[in-house]
């Protein structure tokens, strides 16, 4: 017969192990001015300094960035490019604006841009990854993505861990390039 304490321990320890885990914050919002339908290429913001400073440049998550706008279509040039994409890591915790919007799927359809900002206060962990979409004719960041407390300090390389956090974020961003999804009519 089993003993049942045993059984009873291995269980807790299941759960504690798996509630233990971190949950991280990921997120995103958007302008309603954005016109996410018509964006077809993308150039990255110039974020180096001499030092190539780690909070500015990381070229995993660039790369990673990259592979993801084109694997949505979009081409990267640096001739005219309809958005402009940026990105910063924080590597304290700090308070945050968002916003609580309808499904940008949803309202894509409707591109309602009187829209109220329904602003959200969100507390950020340290290791957060902010990424911003720019609207470069418009001069305005019409998307940013964010995942928090997926990294520890300025040294962190983890290729695995920085790819994942680029690519929750991205997942967030369920738009093509223009032209880039064509329809089979009938």
């Amino acid at each position: 017969m089993r003993n049942p304490s045993i059984l009873l321990i291995l269980v807790i320890g299941f759960f504690a192990s798996c509630s233990s885990s971190k949950d991280y914050l990921i997120e995103s919002d958007y302008s309603y001015h954005g016109k996410f339908r018509k964006y077809k290429t993308f150039t990255f913001v110039d974020q180096t300094d001499e030092n190539e400073n780690p909070e500015v440049f990381n070229p995993i998550i660039e790369d990673a960035i990259k592979y993801r706008m084109k694997l949505q279509g979009y081409k990267h040039t640096d001739n005219k490019p309809n958005l402009l994409v940026s990105y910063r890591m924080f590597f304290e915790d700090f308070d945050f604006m968002g916003y609580q919007q309808p499904d940008i799927e949803a309202w894509a359809k409707r591109e309602n841009i009187d829209e109220d900002y329904d602003p959200v206060k969100y507390a950020l962990k340290k290791g957060t990854l902010l990424i911003l979409l720019h609207d470069r004719k418009k001069r305005r960041v019409i998307w940013q993505g964010y995942a928090s407390g997926v990294f520890g300090n300025k040294e962190f390389d983890n290729d695995r861990y920085l790819k994942r956090a680029v690519r929750s974020i991205y997942d967030q961003y369920r738009f093509f390039a223009e032209g880039y999804m064509v329809k089979n009519v009938d």
